[in-house]
């Protein structure tokens, strides 16, 4: 049993027909709903065309429920990319495999120079991001690079080629907290087209990750699509009925959603669905209302300006300060990006622009001792480091 079962039954047809066909009335009665019974079918009406005309409501509500959970609180994180290799061919993505560019594999010294400085800038939690590349950058090197990981940073966190289950758990002793892995669109067609090579075409293997993710016992799962590739509103319904079926299936993992939009990168794709910051506001108050345990993460995709709005609405993660390329911090910040980023602000200004906001910010997502390891083996628990992490 997997959501592929579960994906075999919903008809994307169905989904688009029955989302142009709410109304007014179907808004109304999502926002009355008690908190946490929202449905699927309520999720529809608000991420429909007819909701757009409630967003105040629909935002007020969000961030009243997401201060009941979380608090006035923001964590902040940065990537790190060891890698740009990657044998996939996708038409979106800088790292695709037939792109001419440069490749590089960040060995343990540059991972230790690169873990250093994304240290130096206040962060007490790392995401490791890969390209696709098993055979290069498998489960061995994210070891290495896990146990560098650990001697500085509260938890890890990665975003990687899918693995086996079997995978999963070995990672697991080696400090893995939480595990990202988007479906990138949920429309097999449209998917086809944009996965021309490598194991990410495989549709069903990888949509079938998180599944295997909570078997493992990963204690974050983060599910999204990459928005632009299809209809944003049936792939974010999508999403819902993913996450929906993951907390009740899973039910001892935590779940985050990213929203990650198409941005210019080397090797371009046309939108097919252009969401705008308003659409994007909307559907991050749906989410919210939908799940109020879910956290929603926003990127440095976003401008500035958005950011600065849109934390309030129902956000809980912001990254920051974020290179997306292998060396971004200090080993070689020339090379190639995944994507641009927009907004380049340090860690430091944005923490400066939340706190203004009357917002306490973390810069780690647990301690240690959550994952099983002793806060005597990290370099944090000694240092002022950790007064700067949790204090702030």
């Amino acid at each position: 049993m997997s959501f592929l079962n579960e994906l075999n039954r919903i008809s994307w047809e169905g989904v688009t027909t029955a989302i142009g066909s709410k109304g007014a009335s179907d808004v109304e009665r999502a926002l009355a709903r008690p908190v946490g019974r929202i449905t699927l079918e309520d999720f529809q009406a608000l991420i429909s065309p007819a909701a757009a005309p409630f967003l105040e409501r629909m935002a007020a509500l969000s961030h009243a429920r997401t201060v009941e959970r979380f608090g006035y609180t923001q964590q902040l994180y940065a990537p790190v990319y060891l890698s740009n290799v990657c044998s996939n061919v996708c038409t979106y993505c800088g790292f695709s495999a037939t792109n001419r560019i440069p490749r590089k594999i960040l060995n343990k010294a540059e991972i230790k120079e690169e873990l250093d400085a994304l240290a130096a800038l206040g962060m007490n939690h790392v995401l490791f991001v890969t390209g696709e590349a098993n055979a290069r950058v498998g489960v061995r090197y994210l070891k290495e690079a896990f146990e560098i990981a650990r001697e500085r940073f509260a938890s890890i966190s990665m975003e990687v080629q899918p693995l086996s289950e079997e995978d999963y758990g070995a990672l697991l002793s080696f400090g893995l907290s939480s595990v990202l892995v988007y479906q990138e669109t949920y429309n097999r067609e449209t998917y086809a087209a944009h996965h021309l090579k490598g194991m990410k075409r495989n549709f069903d293997y990888r949509l079938e990750t998180p599944d295997r993710l909570g078997r493992a016992g990963v204690k974050k799962i983060g599910l999204g699509a990459l928005y632009g590739l299809d209809d944003w509103r049936v792939d974010s319904f999508h999403v819902a009925a993913h996450l929906r079926y993951l907390e009740k299936t899973y039910w001892k993992s935590r779940y985050s959603l990213s929203f990650p939009r198409i941005q210019p990168h080397e090797g371009e794709v046309t939108v097919k669905s252009v969401m705008s910051d308003r659409d994007l506001a909307q559907l991050i108050c749906a989410y919210r209302l939908l799940s109020p345990e879910v956290e929603l993460s926003l990127s440095t995709r976003e401008s500035e300006r958005f950011r600065n709005h849109a934390y309030r609405l129902g956000i809980t993660t912001m990254s920051a300060g974020s290179k997306t390329n292998p060396g971004g911090y200090a080993v070689d910040p020339q090379t190639l990006e995944q994507f641009e980023i927009s907004d380049e602000r340090s860690p430091e200004a944005v923490a400066s622009m939340l706190r203004a906001g009357g917002y306490e910010v973390v810069w780690k997502d647990w301690d240690p001792t959550y994952d099983g390891f002793s806060a005597a083996n990290n370099a944090w628990a000694n240092t002022e480091g950790r007064t700067f992490a949790t204090n702030e």
